[in-house]
């Protein structure tokens, strides 16, 4: 199969979009920790043990995510030179590994967000469990 150099720059809009999604995620999680830290200042009691732990393991996730989206963009890139190089045949083995570090990262991806869901879950439990004790 013969693949041309624009055939891995067509990722490349893909790619980025993906990386900003996923600083938006990381953006996100790291302002519940800061809130978290003020309200674990205030109060250490108040901070769940369950809540650390999720915390810690989105942000896991979410650094293989960006470093595997970071490592398919820069193989792509890689793949383009060897590409205009005239290396087709390592350009196609560097792009599809590229595009296996893109899947590995989505698959990331969609655990992280199972475990935003769950936390998401806990924190309406704890208001239905709340609500139904003032009842």
């Amino acid at each position: 199969m013969e693949i041309t150099l624009t055939t891995p720059a067509l990722l490349f809009p893909a790619i980025s979009l993906l990386l900003l999604a996923y600083t938006n995620r990381f953006l996100a999680i790291a302002s519940i920790i800061r809130q978290l830290h003020k309200m674990y200042l205030e109060n250490p009691k108040s901070v769940l043990e369950g809540q650390l732990k999720n915390l810690r393991l989105r942000l896991f996730l979410i650094r293989a995510m960006q470093f595997m989206g970071v490592g398919s963009l820069f193989l792509c890139v890689l793949a383009m030179f060897f590409i205009y190089l005239q290396i087709g045949l390592w350009g196609s083995y560097i792009f599809g590994i590229s595009l296996v570090l893109l899947l590995i990262s989505l698959f990331i991806s969609l655990r992280e967000i199972q475990l935003s869901t769950k936390a998401l879950e806990i924190e309406l439990s704890d208001m239905e469990f709340g609500s139904k004790l003032k009842f």
